[in-house]
């Protein structure tokens, strides 16, 4: 048999071959069987080295248009399989149906809670403020009328940097800087992050989130305070919601209450509020005769997992999708 012969034998073979396909795998059988490393197409290749001259340049443009016909034919088989009734064997599939969307994200349940919050007290007319996470010393303690001996002032409870600066240990650093910088009346919250150096547990992380919450004015008091909070809670846990008020100590705040709501069985401690001292007013320029006013704050992370029923705090900085997509 001639060389020319042998090539136009495959073709033959080929074409036989292409008219017996009914489905994908037997499309991909006959790719393999010609075009694949070891079919026929390969060992036809292999006879062009030993030829020469006019023959070898005869047998490779012989072999290079039957590579050319198959693929095509290739090809066109394999777009009328799939563009035409599903197969034996073959995924069905239907160019009508819309695409699969991709799963959307969701804001994170602590970022839910600040803004529900925020939305809450915007609608009692206060206004949100922001501030620096890097403190002086002076905003974070000696403003709020904690003394130098304070605990709190120690290493173990703050986290110390250069030039004698700290990172907040409380969002009440925001209200210092918006009195010093504004004249009252005042109604503002300030959310954001707060750090101190905690070992870590279910109920415990060395950053946190708490809303700071201030109102300035001439006439402001503690019965002010106290329907302000009963309103934010019953709103944010239900309208029958009980409230309960118990006498504390803050060093910032005079007379200091600490916030309780009935929970269960029990009563379960939600926040901290008082009058701001005279003190805090002294060191921001304000007269403490003419001017009144009261703050409160609470912790964003033990909102939401009371409100959720979530057991640890670490589940919300675990990244973990499985809780993160419950909130979606």
């Amino acid at each position: 048999m001639s060389d020319l012969s042998s090539v136009q034998n495959v073709q033959d073979q080929a074409k036989g071959d292409l008219e017996k396909i009914h489905n994908p795998q037997e499309l991909e059988a006959f790719r393999i069987a010609y075009l694949g490393k070891k079919g026929k197409l390969s060992l036809l290749m292999e006879r062009i080295k030993e030829l020469s001259g006019e023959a070898k340049k005869d047998y490779g443009k012989a072999v290079n248009d039957l590579k050319r016909l198959i693929e095509s034919s290739l090809s066109e088989l394999k777009g009328k399989q799939t563009s035409g009734p599903a197969q034996t064997g073959s995924i069905p599939y239907d160019p009508t149906l819309p695409p699969l969307r991709p799963r959307q994200g969701s804001i994170h349940p602590i970022t839910q809670t600040i803004q529900e919050i925020s939305k809450l007290f915007v609608r009692l007319g206060f206004e949100t403020v922001q501030g620096p996470e890097i403190e002086t010393e002076y905003h974070n303690f000696t403003a709020l009328n904690i003394p130098l001996d304070h605990p709190s002032r120690d290493a173990f409870d703050t986290f110390y940097v250069d030039d004698g600066r700290l990172l907040r240990s409380q969002t009440s650093t925001v209200q210092i800087r918006i009195m010093q910088s504004r004249k009252p009346p005042l109604s503002i919250i300030a959310p954001g992050r707060v750090y101190r150096p905690d070992a870590v547990d279910a109920s415990h992380s060395f950053m946190f989130h708490q809303i700071e919450g201030l109102m300035v004015d001439q006439e402001t008091t503690f019965g002010d305070l106290k329907g302000i909070l009963k309103l934010f809670l019953r709103e944010l846990f239900g309208s029958k919601t009980a409230v309960r008020f118990r006498p504390h100590y803050f060093p910032f705040t005079e007379p200091s209450v600490e916030v309780d709501i009935r929970w269960g069985k029990g009563w379960l401690e939600i926040l901290g509020a008082g009058c701001v001292h005279p003190n805090v007013f002294k060191a921001v320029g304000y007269s403490t005769q003419k001017i009144k006013g009261f703050a409160f704050g609470l912790g964003v992370e033990r909102m939401a997992m009371i409100r959720h029923g979530i057991p640890d705090i670490r589940l919300f900085y675990e990244n973990d999708l499985r809780f993160l997509r419950q909130f979606s």
